[in-house]
């Protein structure tokens, strides 16, 4: 799958190395609307640029708006190195304006990723194909449209729906509830159209990245599953279907390793996985360990090149890991810091400071403290100090440092998951906890408990032995971290707008106050956006 976005950045680039000297020349192209598309090849070049798009945002700038609006992430100044113009703290603190760079950012990418497809899906309407091709690959764009609004609809709220391409006219906001309808009824359209996950590995590695049955069940799980934001109305008995929909396909499975998940060798050999983000060497957009891994580490990693020490997790967040045995918890890198062992874990050998490291006495061990402490000197500001304010913040290694980090791209090669199936167990979990009526699935009646401890037990933690919606957000916390569900998770449970409490934060002020006005739950339209289109509404509080 990999390949294909290599092939498409290679044809991109031919493209547009050429110029043009004489123009009364006669256009002679291989490839016209009378011949193309028609091969699997074609395709496959053609709906490259659908996914080079989502791989480029997804794991960076598209992860901070939902991750680092919360307890989850936190990107600290360092007596004013990383501060950025302030825009990871006014993340953090709900302050972002309709300026912020993020803000218009992602909503470029997500309306040029449906510009895309719109564009695309015309292409393919003029083609020479059969019919049944032209639908199915149809059908593929759709539901990758369907998902980049998804996520539109979910960040901006009241969003334009735009199907055309050319856009002849400006298009307009649309009510949230009228975008949520679109997308259920295109996923609903395009899944009888769309693969399932199959037995046989080579089909799984073409389909690996692509949007398949399972995708559309998943997406539409957390569409009813959040219907009560986004529509207000609940709809949990839906959100149990659609979940047991993912199940019924016993070729998802958990795998037996929670590490094995995330690191840098994933990929279609990951049975829960059912759809993720590739990434590699060649696919830009990876770069967690680039900004959230602890730089005196790098060469007991096996690399050595310049990262940031910036990026951790809060106390409040990480005190959730405190069950005994969780394989989870090995996914922070926290407290005295040892040799990794290349499986995930750690041995017994400690790692120390670089030798000539200033102002740190020889044979010191690393130790990276939770707490956070404000200088209260400048906003959101830790201090520079070696062996204190740089090395507080808990780090996060859930996407394992990749050993072929080069310093020229300082790119990862984990690919990231959008949904998988411990997602699905703990939204059926929460929507039986919300009211839904227990269901039979595979010759199973699952409870929330049974689900629960399910993904416990292959994370070696100690089993639960009840579970109530506070404990399952908690559980989502453990699971989920960092996969970009934060966000969403706060403000279905009504807490997105609770102040970071100030112990968390050291007890030290700033000048700085979370803004916890309700309005927040959506982002602002961008001030780029609304200068171009007059036919777009700003969303209340901005």
């Amino acid at each position: 799958m990999k390949k294909i976005f290599i092939l498409c950045a290679a044809i991109v680039v031919t493209m547009g190395t050429f110029s043009c000297t004489k123009l009364n020349v006669p256009v002679e192209s291989q490839y016209v609307k009378s011949n193309f598309p028609v091969t699997d090849a074609d395709y496959i070049a053609l709906l490259g640029t659908i996914y080079s798009n989502l791989s480029s945002s997804y794991a960076v700038p598209y992860w901070r708006m939902q991750d680092m609006a919360t307890d989850e992430a936190i990107l600290p100044a360092r007596d004013g190195n990383f501060d950025d113009g302030g825009q990871y703290r006014q993340l953090h603190y709900h302050t972002w304006t309709f300026d912020h760079p993020n803000v218009i950012g992602v909503w470029q990418w997500g309306f040029g990723g449906i510009n895309t497809c719109n564009r695309i899906i015309s292409v393919i309407n003029s083609s020479p194909s059969s019919e049944a091709k032209k639908q199915s690959s149809i059908a593929e764009v759709k539901a990758m449209r369907a998902l980049y609004l998804y996520f539109m609809m979910d960040l901006y709220g009241n969003v334009p729906i735009i199907t055309d391409f050319p856009v002849t006219t400006q298009p307009a906001t649309q009510p949230r509830a009228k975008v949520y309808a679109f997308i259920e009824s295109e996923l609903k359209a395009v899944l009888p159209l769309l693969p399932a996950k199959s037995s046989n590995a080579a089909t799984n590695v073409s389909q690996y990245g692509r949007p398949t049955k399972g995708m559309v069940f998943a997406l539409l799980a957390k569409m009813y599953l959040n219907s009560g934001v986004y529509v207000g109305t609940n709809r949990y008995q839906e959100t149990v279907t659609m979940c047991d929909s993912v199940q019924a396909n016993t070729n998802y499975f958990l795998d037996a390793k929670y590490r094995d998940i995330f690191l840098p060798t994933n990929g279609p050999a990951i049975n829960e996985t059912i759809f993720a983000v590739p990434y590699d060497q060649q696919i830009p957009g990876n770069q967690f360990t680039r900004f959230g891994f602890f730089y005196y580490l790098v060469q007991a990693y096996g690399f050595n090149v310049n990262l940031s020490i910036a990026m951790s997790t809060t106390p409040e967040f990480y005190n959730r890991f405190n069950i005994p045995g969780d394989d989870r918890t090995k996914t922070w890198l926290a407290g005295p810091q040892f040799y990794p062992d290349g499986n995930g874990g750690f041995t017994n050998q400690p790692v120390y400071y670089p030798a000539g490291t200033v102002g740190v006495p020889a044979n010191t061990q690393i130790n990276i403290i939770p707490t956070l402490t404000l200088t209260g000197k400048k906003p959101m500001d830790l201090g520079n100090d070696v062996l204190t304010s740089q090395a507080e913040g808990v780090r996060s290694i859930k996407y394992y440092p990749d050993v072929n980090i080069i310093q020229a791209t300082r790119l990862n090669s984990n690919d990231v998951p959008v949904f998988r199936l411990a997602d699905i167990y703990l939204m059926k979990a929460e929507a039986l906890l919300r009211g839904a009526a227990p269901t039979n699935i595979n010759g199973e009646t699952q409870t929330p408990l049974t689900l629960v401890n399910k993904l416990r037990l292959r994370a070696h933690a100690q089993t639960a032995s009840s579970i109530d919606l506070d404990g399952l957000l908690d559980e989502r916390a453990r699971e989920l971290s960092w996969e970009a569900w934060r966000r969403n998770d706060l403000i279905r449970y009504g807490l997105f707008e609770k102040e970071y409490p100030l112990p968390v934060m050291g007890g030290k002020t700033d000048d700085l106050k979370m803004n916890t006005d309700p309005t927040r739950r959506l982002y602002p339209v961008p001030s780029t956006e609304l200068k171009t289109n007059p036919n777009l509404v700003q969303n209340p509080g901005y």
